[in-house]
């Protein structure tokens, strides 16, 4: 290139009569406005399009921002920067400042998670560990702010460049939210709209401390291992069942498939019992003759009728401070298994004086594992 149109060139640039951006991408957030050595014409064109802000910046420090609209740039349009330049009357053609359009639409569908596991303490479960993941929008509120703190000197700012810094902040802002929120871990799923809305207003304060407004925050969905969510729907289902019931079903079943087990001894004993008892009830049902009871090992029972059942122990138990019951000791079994009650809970049937802790009733020790009997007299 000759000097002639080196000048040409320079000529071409230097004296810049409109200023403005016409914006082809969707992921552009800031862009700076380049001509030859940053200069601008005394009186040229400045046009801000609906959806932009202009941010004017001399040396490093914020200047003048203007709305969409269109202006004429003089030191009545320009009062920041005369005050900074000096110019009290008026500035000579041409000035320099750096000029960055900056987009003020709706960012939409930035997706977010947590990297990691977060780890939360329930009453119930004890240490449980849950991931989340979702989307937000976003836009900007204060560009002044959002070019100095954020862009610096980056002639074109993407939001794929904030969306990392985004992302760690509402992964760290939806920790202490959760934390917080102390849920049953059930529920963290239930209410996941509940849940978003306070996440958005626990992080929109950092958001605009940066010049960025959070518009929309989802959760779509809070996940936890297989098989901590198959024990839940499991408390789930016996929460809700008549537990004497359920012990009386589950028995039932365990005796028809012990009866079906026609390769072992206990099925065969146990389907040829009931059998002989079936057989002997249905002779004394057509007979009308008094059942006699079945002979073991070659010897007469005692007596033509059993005994009276013997009367089921009913216990009662505090949760909470409030009374329950009364169940059985099976009822009083699973609530333990299910954690509804634990060894330090209050307990009282009838005889007993006080109400006493589990841990401390005798017959209610095998709750809590370890029942080795004594040694032998004499061993």
């Amino acid at each position: 290139m000759d000097i002639f149109s080196k000048i040409k060139e320079k000529l071409s640039h230097e004296f810049i009569d409109i200023i403005e951006w016409l914006d082809f991408t969707d992921d552009t957030i800031a862009h700076r406005f380049e001509r030859y050595q940053n200069e601008i014409k005394n009186g040229a064109k400045l046009i801000v399009r609906e959806g932009q802000t202009a941010v004017f910046v001399n040396e490093g420090q914020l200047a003048d921002v203007f709305t969409p609209g269109t202006y004429d740039l003089t030191t009545q349009n320009l009062p920041i920067l005369s005050t900074l330049k000096g110019w009290k009357y008026g500035f000579n053609s041409p000035f320099k400042a750096e000029v960055y359009f900056v987009n003020t639409h709706l960012f939409t569908d930035e997706k977010w998670g947590t990297k990691n596991p977060i780890t939360l303490s329930d009453d119930r479960f004890g240490l449980v560990e849950i991931r989340a993941f979702g989307t937000y929008a976003f836009k900007i509120a204060d560009a002044g702010k959002f070019i100095v703190d954020i862009v610096g000197t980056d002639n074109n700012f993407t939001n794929f460049e904030i969306n990392e810094h985004l992302k760690s902040l509402i992964a760290t802002r939806f920790t202490d939210t959760v934390g917080e929120a102390n849920l049953p871990i059930e529920l963290y799923a239930a209410n996941t709209s509940e849940l978003s809305d306070t996440c958005q207003e626990v992080m929109k304060p950092e958001f605009l401390s940066v010049g960025i407004s959070l518009e929309k925050f989802y959760i779509e969905n809070v996940s936890m291992p297989e098989d901590l969510k198959k024990e839940i729907f499991e408390y789930s289902r016996i929460d809700k069942l008549d537990l004497d019931k359920l012990t009386k079903f589950k028995t039932a079943k365990a005796i028809e498939a012990a009866a079906k087990n026609e390769g072992g001894t206990a099925g065969a004993g146990m389907g040829m019992g009931m059998g002989f008892v079936l057989a002997q009830q249905m002779g004394g049902m057509m007979t009308g003759a008094p059942q006699a009871a079945p002979q073991m090992g070659g010897q007469a029972q005692v007596g033509a009728f059993p005994p009276p059942m013997p009367v089921a122990v009913q216990y009662f138990y505090a949760v909470n401070g409030a009374q329950q019951g009364p169940v059985s000791i099976d009822q009083l079994k699973a609530l333990f298994a299910n954690r509804t009650i634990n060894k330090e809970s209050l307990v009282w049937k009838q005889g007993m004086a006080n109400w006493t802790a589990l841990q401390e009733v005798a017959e209610l020790k095998s709750f809590l594992g370890g029942n080795t009997p004594p040694p032998l007299p004499g061993a």
